[in-house]
């Protein structure tokens, strides 16, 4: 009889994903005022971490659109991009980071699992 061992399968990029998401739609409001900036820092950050996150889980492809974000909205070198247009980049990227969050997926860190890789690196 053979017996399946089920891998559990998490998301780690779901709530920054979600978060940016979020702060991306809010911001859209914030387009052309002083309170812009913040937004471009969240949305950086937020895009960063998801990098990490996918690098780490050696699913390079999703870092792709990730960097693309993080460098769009990058508030240390703020690119000049007409407000329309902007504004559709804003949707795009929402898009973008809902995408990676829903369906980057990795199997679940567990003791059990960490324990083996330890006695392989040996």
């Amino acid at each position: 009889m053979t017996h399946k061992s089920s891998v559990r399968l998490v998301r780690p990029t779901f709530i920054p994903g979600v978060l940016g998401a979020i702060v991306l739609l809010a911001g859209l409001a914030l387009i052309g005022t002083d309170y812009s900036t913040p937004v471009l820092y969240v949305v950086c950050i937020l895009a960063l971490i998801m990098v990490v996150m996918v690098v780490q889980a050696r699913r390079i492809f999703w870092a792709i659109p990730l960097i693309a974000v993080a460098a769009v909205w990058n508030p240390v070198l703020p690119l000049d991009i007409p407000e329309t247009p902007f504004r559709m980049l804003h949707i795009v990227a929402a898009a973008v980071l809902l995408a990676v969050g829903i369906f980057m997926r990795v199997p679940e860190a567990t003791e059990r699992s960490l324990a083996t890789e330890e006695d392989e690196d040996r």
